[in-house]
């Protein structure tokens, strides 16, 4: 009924994908509104407006109810270009904000602060349209915050005839917009619903099934889900490798190395300065929508690490060390933190940062061949392979063939690159750099320590392993509270909003993951503390799942759950992944039965699905269920060597402990032998015969 009664003003300018604001400009300000005092530079970036913005919070939904006025709940994100234009266009217009103040209280939310009411209201926007939404996300709702309506960008005419079509129903049909709340929250509360499935025995051949759905919606040349846009997508093709390489399917394995081959090649990856877009909107990888975030990034590092460590492709070493190269200039802070996100824009104009004329490299470069090769090698052309001119670098064409046909050799080719690429990175630096979000969040956070860990896996750099333990320090001393509880955000010294469930989730795999390069058992303990924490203030006994907020924060209209999996692993999946390894490290059953309890729950939506990738990550910890992970403990004083060297090998299918000593793991009880250093792969706590070499481990792992 919502979505009939609204039909005439739902126009087809959703934008499910986002770029990047420009910066504001210095100088005194005519409007200044409640978000000056936020340290989120989205909510900064529109202080200023004539809008009299509120952050979320009691002051709004309180003057909301005193004064009996619908709330208008605006969500977006600092490198969302739409949510600029948007901005531009109708926020910073003195007339509609006359219109917006005298009706309605308007609310600003930094989608990456508060995930927890975007999920609500992009529900809600879902529900009334009947199809995807996208940022901004503009949502009307009653004083106590249930929502009527929900849309995405509008023109200003559009909306304009919005605004003005609510305050009419409001005035005439108040009754409509009751009717609109109490079918929306139910269609929300709905969504939370779930027919758990509790039988815990898990098959192989179930295993298959999913599989080959999964590998059915890989675009077979170019990798990613067929069609456009196209998006990295990391966890979809960490489940794929990680079940070729236990299987030998060579369908998984070609999904995966399609897919890590072009993207690396294509324009989504930054060819000069390192790093990935966060998509491209061709099928083809191409073209990117600019914006560069974290989240991506660590996650992509992680996945070409692991590609590395099975096929030592040149290219993934390649692709992981610029990356890293490009977090560290760009988005580390100096205490060891990792920003949030690169804007798209630059001088107010999408990727003018990260492209290119031909004319400009003519200019460049002297060298005749030079020249010739560099327009080659990245797809330089006179008209521009994107538009007006310009064009976005990728790589279509192997070494070889370009080096065959400009008449040198491989090697000389790649010296002539080499030497190029630094010419247009010092020529690119000149430039007008795009804005920066310099917000540290949790959970992003968790991912990049994680990225850095598994690069410390598959190259031994031991730089990779400083920078993860100086982030582990710096979220330890600036988001855990006295409590044990976690806050999510860090600015300017500032951390104030509770963790949600992803910030526990994947800090939790993290610090695992840094025990088991570093064989410190306190990473996990405080790994330990963190689910202890979750499980008293985040978990539903009806379900045997865990909410998205805790039970601390304040109620939004439906409090939820995450299940699903998107570009960022979901929380519950994680969790359960992070649960089962802690019970196998602890000897908790009472932990390994409740992450199984969490996967039954899960099955019958992933079985009866052609989209396991809404699942990816749940279909990689079902492959723990089939193919329980070997233990393999390594004791004695040459522990660290022994374990970096077995760990550069792909081995997906096993968890590490160890040390010096024994420590107070049971998994270690009776493993010392004096002055040996003793290598034990275990299963089910159940050891082969010790060895001292590597690879003679490595082979009873059949």
């Amino acid at each position: 009924m919502v979505r009939t009664t609204l039909l005439f003003i739902l126009i087809s300018l959703t934008m499910t994908q986002c770029d990047t604001p420009t910066g504001e400009s210095g100088g005194k300000h005519q409007y200044t509104n409640h978000l000056v005092s936020e340290s989120s530079p989205y909510l900064l970036q529109h202080a200023h407006n004539p809008v009299d913005w509120y952050p979320w919070g009691e002051a709004a939904l309180e003057r909301a109810r005193k004064e009996d006025k619908m709330l208008i709940i605006s969500v977006g994100y600092a490198a969302c270009h739409w949510c600029h234009v948007m901005e531009h266009e109708s926020f910073e217009d003195s007339a509609v904000a006359r219109i917006m103040n005298e009706h309605f209280i308007n609310i600003k939310v930094d989608r990456e602060e508060r995930p927890d009411i975007d999920d609500v209201y992009m529900t809600a926007c879902q529900l009334a349209s009947g199809r995807g939404c996208g940022w901004p996300l503009n949502a009307f709702a009653l004083p106590d915050g249930r929502p009527v309506w929900a849309g995405t960008y509008f023109p200003k005419k559009e909306w304009i005839n919005v605004l003005e079509y609510f305050i009419e129903l409001k005035r005439d049909e108040p009754e409509k917009l009751q009717e609109y709340a109490q079918q929306l929250v139910k269609g929300i509360e709905q969504t939370e619903e779930l027919v758990p499935g509790r039988e815990t025995t898990f098959y192989r051949d179930t295993l298959q099934v999913i599989a080959q759905r999964f590998v059915a919606n890989v675009d077979p040349r170019r990798g990613g889900r067929t069609g456009a846009p196209k998006f990295p997508m990391p966890n979809n093709y960490k489940f794929l490798m990680r079940y070729a390489f236990l299987t030998g399917g060579d369908s998984a394995r070609q999904a995966v190395r399609v897919t890590l081959d072009h993207m690396s090649r294509g324009g989504i990856y930054d060819q000069i300065g390192g790093g990935f877009a966060r998509y491209s909107v061709d099928d083809r990888w191409h073209v990117p929508h600019f914006e560069k975030m974290l989240y991506d990034n660590g996650q992509l590092v992680s996945l070409y690490a692991q590609a590395y460590q099975w096929w030592e492709e040149p290219l993934y070493a390649q692709i992981v060390k610029e990356t890293l190269a490009f977090v560290a200039r760009e988005l580390t802070d100096e205490q060891g933190g990792f920003y949030s996100s690169l804007d798209a824009d630059s001088e107010g104009e999408e990727g003018k940062f990260y492209v290119w004329t031909a004319a400009e490299i003519d200019a460049l470069f002297q060298d005749a061949q030079v020249r010739a090769v560099v327009k080659d090698y990245y797809d330089i052309r006179p008209e521009g392979n994107w538009e007006e001119g310009k064009n976005v670098l990728q790589v279509l064409k192997t070494d070889q063939e370009v080096a065959d046909a400009h008449g040198i050799t491989v090697e000389q080719l790649g010296t002539i690159i080499a030497s190029a690429k630094e010419t247009l990175m010092a020529e690119r630096d000149k430039r007008v750099r795009p804005g920066l979000d310099d917000k540290v969040l949790t959970s992003w956070n968790a991912l990049m320590l994680k990225g850095y860990v598994d690069a410390y896996r598959a190259f031994g750099d031991a730089a990779y392993l400083e920078t993860a333990l100086t982030n582990a320090r710096f979220l330890e001393n600036n988001m855990v509270r006295k409590d044990g509880g976690l806050n999510r955000n860090y600015k300017d010294g500032k951390s104030v909003i509770n963790a949600f469930l992803d910030d526990y989730a994947l800090l939790a795999e993290a610090w695992i993951a840094l025990y088991e390069v570093t064989f410190d058992e306190a990473w996990l303990d405080k790994a330990r503390d963190l689910v202890d924490y979750t499980r008293q203030h985040f978990f539903d006994e009806a379900t045997g799942l865990f909410f998205y907020t805790s039970d601390l924060d304040p109620p939004l209209v439906a409090r939820k759950k995450e299940t699903g999996d998107n570009v960022i692993p979901g929380s519950n999946s994680v969790m359960a992944k992070v649960m089962h390894k802690l019970g196998l490290y602890f000897y908790d059953t009472e932990l390994l039965d409740l992450s199984a309890q969490m996967l039954a729950a899960m099955v019958p939506a992933i079985v009866s699905t052609d989209q396991p990738n809404f699942y990816s990550n749940w279909c990689d910890f079902y492959i723990d269920q089939v193919w329980p992970r070997y233990e393999v403990a390594i004791v004695g004083p040459q522990h660290a060597e022994k374990s970096h060297a077995m760990m550069q090998h792909f081995l997906p299918h096993a968890i590490f402990l160890g040390g010096a000593d024994e420590g107070s793991l049971q998994l270690l009880k009776d493993k010392l032998q004096e002055g040996e250093t003793m290598i034990y792969v275990c299963q089910n706590k159940v050891c082969k015969f010790p060895v001292t070499e590597v690879d003679d481990a490595i082979a009873l792992m059949d």
